[in-house]
């Protein structure tokens, strides 16, 4: 063994995986980041970094940076996401014992605009050869290198007798808080937000799902990325969703992100006048409520973001993001990165600075954050944290985990979903809206509801 990392990225041919990315989700321990028929997936341990606290952005960074800077990279390929890649998924919460991590993978397979490649991660000190790497394709793929998954069943699904009556394939109870009690807290929280004390306020709440036949998670994924084509699918150490936001996007000095705040049940558009888009225009963007809760959301991140950036742009109105459970109310942010002391900064600063943001958090975000403690009775782990990923150049894409849930032991699951509350917010109408957003995870499990 050496205590230095050394890589090699080759080129794949990607014609002979027609079904893109998720064609490689052939594992229930699979890192995973896809959107549509492109993005990475990891496969094996090398190494990881954890860590809890406030400081657990920039451990990390240091990390990741100290690890890379003796690296002997060999690149053939020099695109985003080629040579040493990590995973990482972090607390929502500083003050949460939910341990955050960068994991390093020992192979990764990545797609990006038709061209494929996979890396080789490894400290030993053996030749790495293009050959060699395309054998370590071969073996992870055929399920002949490491061990079985401890998170998940077979690739058959249920068996007959672990299917409900309903044909579900399993069954759900109530988590941290039960419904009524839950309401109360939203309640309870626009009573303070009337009060003055806060402007928003995002109060989540989790589900347990039951699985008899066990949770087969590499099947979740590849529910996942079908469904939910316009989200980015993750799959991070037993987390696992499809989110539509994005936290911050980097590539060279570009930074983009995604803000969501708004959003409106597909259902509720039936039986309506007018064309499902014309109903969500009309309720959506027409509604001072929702529109109100999103500006608060995209100044929250454009504030947060300025001090490092040069320029920035972004919608001056927000648009319908069309997802087959809901509609939201999105807008795009574009930053070019300032060069600060010559240095740009990094995926991990930027998070740092960024989260939590008014769509997951609230604002003021102390008096919000405090608020969360007090009414949601649950430590949100790592639901609304970031999940995503980094390369040795400084790229990466992260995203806030929604839609997901936490597979915690081979039959049992535990969802997420949060609404952002205001002044006007019915404490009906916010649990409606958590169902809808628990649908994709739902729908990926087999469990009817």
């Amino acid at each position: 063994m050496t205590s230095t990392l050394r890589t090699l990225t080759v080129p794949l041919d990607v014609g002979s995986s027609p079904g893109g990315l998720p064609s490689f989700l052939v594992r229930d321990d699979v890192l995973c980041w896809s959107r549509r028929e492109a993005g990475l997936v990891g496969y094996g341990e090398l190494t990881r970094f954890n860590a809890t606290g406030p400081e657990r952005f920039l451990e990390a960074d240091i990390w990741w940076r100290h690890l890379i800077l003796e690296a002997e990279i060999t690149d053939l390929v020099e695109l985003p996401g080629t040579g040493p890649v990590a995973f990482g998924s972090f607390a929502f919460s500083k003050t949460s014992p939910h341990v955050s991590r960068l994991i390093l993978p020992e192979l990764v397979i990545g797609i990006r605009d038709g061209r494929a490649w996979a890396t080789q991660l490894t400290f030993d000190g053996d030749p790495l050869t293009e050959a060699g790497v395309l054998a370590s394709v071969d073996r992870w793929l055929s399920g002949s290198n490491g061990e079985e998954s401890t998170q998940g069943g077979s690739d058959v699904g249920p068996s007959p007798e672990a299917v409900a009556a309903d044909g579900s394939a399993g069954y759900l109870s109530h988590g941290s808080l039960s419904e009524a009690n839950w309401m109360e807290a939203v309640a309870d929280g626009v009573e303070e937000i009337r009060a003055g004390k806060l402007e928003k306020l995002v109060l989540a709440r989790d589900v347990v799902a039951t699985l008899p036949a066990g949770v087969n998670a590499a099947e979740v994924l590849r529910q996942l990325a079908a469904r939910y084509r316009e989200c980015w699918t993750y799959g991070v150490d037993g987390l696992v969703g499809a989110t539509p936001e994005m936290l911050i996007q980097v590539e060279g000095r570009t930074a983009q992100a995604r803000v969501l705040a708004g959003t409106l049940d597909r259902r509720d558009a039936d039986g309506m006048d007018g064309s499902p888009m014309e109903y969500a225009e009309r309720v959506l963007a027409g509604s001072d409520k929702q529109r109100h809760e999103h500006e608060i959301a995209i100044d929250s991140l454009t504030r947060q973001l300025a001090p490092f950036s040069e320029a920035m742009n972004s919608h001056s109105e927000p648009f319908i993001l069309e997802l087959p459970n809901v509609w939201h109310l999105a807008s795009d942010v574009k930053a070019e990165l300032a060069d600060i002391e010559g240095h740009v900064p990094t995926c991990l600063a930027l998070i740092n600075a960024l989260h939590p943001t008014a769509a997951v958090c609230g604002t003021p975000t102390l008096v919000a954050g405090a608020l969360i403690r007090k009414l949601e009775h649950l430590d949100r782990g790592p639901y609304a944290g970031p999940v995503g990923w980094l390369d040795a150049a400084g790229n990466g894409e992260w995203g806030i985990a929604l839609r997901g849930a936490v597979i915690e032991d081979a039959n049992t699951v535990r969802l997420y979903a949060g609404c952002g509350i205001v002044e006007g917010s019915q404490p009906e109408a916010e649990l409606a809206e958590t169902w809808a957003k628990f649908r994709p995870m739902l729908e990926a499990l087999g469990i009817k509801r």
